[in-house]
């Protein structure tokens, strides 16, 4: 597993792969309900955005995993 910082650390075929999965889990949400189970996903923001932090957080419930808040 790497870190991806920016957009430009990816290569067109990574996006694209992105890209490919994001629209399976749209059009089959019921194949990834339990994707992350058993996985935490840890949350610290350094501006304040409920929305981001909202979305962030419902996606991960979504995946069947669980939130820390910071």
């Amino acid at each position: 597993m790497r870190s991806v910082i920016d957009i430009l650390d990816l290569t067109t075929e990574e996006i694209d792969e992105l890209l490919h999965v994001a629209c399976d889990i749209i059009a089959n949400p019921w194949k990834y309900s339990e994707m992350c189970r058993g996985k935490k996903l840890a949350t610290l923001f350094f501006e304040p955005s409920t929305r981001t932090r909202l979305s962030f957080e419902a996606a991960m419930l979504e995946l069947g995993g669980s939130v820390l808040g910071f």
